[in-house]
């Protein structure tokens, strides 16, 4: 898998007419490799690939970076660096452009004899298109998260604040087997839930408010990604209302997607039927993102998203409505682009859910 994977970019570089890279950022150079850990390196040329770091790591390198030949470094990594690119005679050698600060670019620029060349996204590109294995992965963490919202329904009441809320949920993803959160858990209640960000405060919820939670796990490095919106008691026809358009929009949407389409047209969907129910000011958001090893990635699907849908990417499906001094409602799934439209990876429900 991981020889596969090099042999693709491999070819990349030699299209950029590179001889070498430089893999510094975790999601990239682990993808490559196997490896789970951090603050590491990977040179990798056309003939050799070369895994870097330091005592603290050598051996958990050993046991997973298994196409890799170790190499344990000490002192200053540039220094290191320019003595490896030199003896494997690299003239041009490209970096991660959205990874490395100005401040190391300049040590390795005055340290390395050969030009520094941004990737432009190569390993990205290749990410973008996820094998079995990494969607069994990206299955198993969505899966821990349906779990955990279940749990929820029977936890949450009023009277509660919207940090014990994220707490709970947290907590029993982890008791699930998540080795951590794909990002800070969104729990946003009342006037809150107008707030497409909103992190949990000490705000208790209150009977006829809304209640948005956002959130996902990461399993064997891999993502999910997922938010519903529910009820605390009876909601108003004004809250009914916004979260049929918003449902009836997510639903729209998820009949586009399909290969050979680009995340714009799909974006249009959600977008153009929000807007036609009158709510269109209230959706400024992209309607989803890819999500793999980070919880954004490539391919947007939002106005900018130019690239074509393939058999194999894994996207979010996310409309909302966010009114100031009012609320909010956002439903999303994690869903899989598959040979001819997608598969909803998401399990839980979406018809309004009231606690009481």
């Amino acid at each position: 898998m991981f020889k596969n994977r090099i042999y693709k970019l491999r070819k990349l570089m030699s299209e950029k007419g590179i001889d070498g890279v430089l893999l510094q950022g975790d999601p990239n150079r682990n993808y490559l490799s196997g490896f789970t850990g951090d603050e590491s390196f990977s040179v990798i040329t056309n003939e050799r690939a070369i895994f870097i770091t330091d005592s603290r790591f050598t051996e958990q390198a050993r046991q997973q970076a298994k196409d890799y030949e170790i190499v344990q470094y000490s002192g200053k990594f540039e220094d290191f660096l320019g003595d490896l690119t030199k003896n494997l005679n690299i003239s041009k050698i490209g970096f991660e452009e959205n990874i490395i600060t100005y401040d190391n670019y300049i040590k390795y620029k005055n340290k390395l004899n050969c030009e520094l060349v941004p990737m432009d996204g190569m390993v990205e590109k290749i990410r973008i298109v996820k094998d079995e294995e990494e969607i069994n992965c990206i299955k198993k963490a969505a899966a821990i998260a349906d779990k955990a919202f279940e749990h929820m329904l029977g936890y949450i009441k009023a009277g509660m604040t919207e940090r014990q809320v994220g707490l709970e949920l947290e907590f029993y993803m982890k008791k699930l087997g998540a080795r951590d959160l794909s990002f800070p858990t969104i729990v946003a209640s009342g006037v809150r839930s107008c707030l497409p960000h909103g992190q949990a405060t000490d705000k208790v919820l209150k009977e006829g408010e809304f209640l948005t939670l956002d959130f996902g796990c990461i399993y064997n490095d891999y993502c999910s990604d997922m938010t519903r919106t529910i009820v605390i008691g009876e909601p108003s026809d004004k809250m009914k209302e916004i979260y049929n358009v918003v449902l009836e929009a997510e639903m729209k949407a998820l009949k586009g997607f399909k290969p050979g389409v680009t995340g714009k047209s799909v974006d249009k969907i959600a977008r153009d039927y929000i807007a036609e129910k009158g709510y269109g000011k209230y959706f400024g958001h992209g309607l989803g993102h890819g999500v793999g090893r980070e919880i954004h990635e490539n391919p947007r699907v939002s106005p900018m998203g130019d690239t074509i849908l393939e058999k194999g990417m894994v996207v979010t499906d996310e409309p909302g409505i966010y009114i100031p001094d009012f609320g909010g409602v956002r439903i999303e799934d994690l869903i899989l682009i598959t040979e001819c439209g997608c598969e909803v990876i998401s399990k839980s429900p979406k018809e309004l859910i009231c606690i009481k």
